[in-house]
């Protein structure tokens, strides 16, 4: 049945999805320390957004001012070979990010002051930054394409210098907004490289697993009693993740026999079934541990209501309970007893289930005397009562 047996087949089965997408989120996460490729891939996306691709012009600026310079230590060297990064590439000491209100001060300052730190640009007796000084020594930029959005940006600021810098903030947000899905879809990727890695090496193969837990009743109740105890808690590292998945006894791993594993014998099927199994997997963990314990919650609901229904009957109607409650027990009267000095045994007819009340007499709008028949009455042999003998007349107009 749908509502019992799948039901939990699938919880067993997100349950296992949330352990390995915590397993391949800590890896990543381990990777992405040794590596930081966060920030090759913001290098990568300044370079572009101040069309330096080299990294040797305003790039290089930028990141030797001291407002961004102060966020990493070491030297600015370019990343990568002036190309897009991979999932690989190592990111050095840069910075993995760099607040707007940080880009937006360093742009405007390069502007006015020079790109050069030194006693001139560094001497108190200086002019402040202005809008006039900006738009005088905005050829400190030394490029023509940022010159113009900067230009653009104190057009439209009407004199006011804050609206300036907000108008350079919008412009670096929404360079981010782009980079930051092209890292989210390069992590998808990484994470399904390393999530079939780790499918292939411990066998955790979807489709066997899914068959086992319909097959075995004390395994999948066991397995949604876990599930029910981490959808409370949803906060599972990597070491629990580990050891819950070692403790769960499903067919995992590669210590066990074909027959076991649900091959029988290596064939081609076989071969095929299992990498189909993987790569479910694989694409399981890309989603991240978080959608699965969304997903898992849901299926809990939707768990707890079918369940009832499957253990007591269907209530009835209130319709039905009302005219049940309106219905009396027939009396039991087997035999009539007559009047008089004999007695005779009558079989009496059942009497209907259902009381229905009386409904009150009809009133007539007629007098008391308007049932009196007076047809068969002979008033030939009366005698006639004169007019002023009879009694005065009742009702009628006035």
């Amino acid at each position: 049945m749908f509502g019992s047996e799948i039901l939990d087949v699938a919880i067993g089965i997100i349950f296992v999805f949330i352990l390995v997408s915590v397993i391949c989120s800590a890896i990543r996460e381990g990777i992405e320390a040794f590596l930081k490729t966060r920030g090759a891939y913001l290098e990568h996306a300044i370079r572009e957004l101040l069309q330096d691709r080299n990294g040797e012009g305003l790039a290089k600026s930028l990141y030797e001012h001291p407002f961004i310079y102060g966020l990493f230590h070491g030297e600015y060297k370019p990343s990568g070979s002036g190309g897009a990064p991979s999932m690989w590439t190592m990111g050095g000491e840069l910075p993995s990010y760099i607040p707007a209100r940080s880009f937006a001060l360093t742009l405007m300052d390069i502007a006015a002051r020079g790109p050069v730190t030194n006693a001139v640009s560094g001497d108190p007796e200086a002019p402040p930054v202005s809008i006039d000084s900006i738009r005088r020594n905005i050829l400190n930029l030394q490029n023509p394409p940022v010159q113009r959005i900067l230009l653009s940006a104190l057009d439209s600021a009407e004199g006011n210098l804050d609206k300036v810098r907000e108008n350079i903030e919008a412009w670096f947000n929404s360079s981010m907004d782009r980079i930051s899905g092209r890292y989210k879809r390069s992590t998808h990727r990484t994470l399904f490289v390393i999530g079939l890695f780790l499918a292939v090496l411990m066998n955790i193969n979807t489709i066997t697993i899914a068959e086992y837990l319909y097959h075995n009743d004390a395994a999948r109740a066991a397995i949604v009693a876990k599930a029910s105890a981490a959808a409370n808690n949803a906060g599972i590292s990597y070491d629990d993740a580990k050891k819950k998945i070692d403790a769960l006894k499903l067919p995992i791993g590669w210590d066990m026999t074909w027959q076991e594993m649900g091959w029988g014998q290596v064939t081609l099927d076989a071969v095929t079934r299992s990498s189909l199994g993987w790569l479910l997997t694989a694409l399981a963990a890309t989603l991240g541990a978080p959608f699965w314990f969304d997903v898992l919650n849901k299926v809990m609901v939707i768990r707890s209501t079918v369940k009832p229904h499957e253990k007591s009957l269907e209530e009835a109607s209130e319709d039905r309970q009302l005219k049940t409650e309106k219905t009396v027990a027939a009396p039991d009267t087997s035999q009539a007893q007559t009047g008089g000095t004999g007695s005779s045994s009558l079989a009496s007819a059942p009497l209907p289930r259902t009381v229905q009340a009386e409904s009150p007499p009809i009133q007539s709008p007629l007098d008391k005397d308007s049932n009196v028949d007076t047809c068969e009455v002979d008033f030939s042999q009366e005698e006639e009562t004169p007019d002023d003998q009879l009694p005065p007349a009742e009702g009628g107009v006035a």
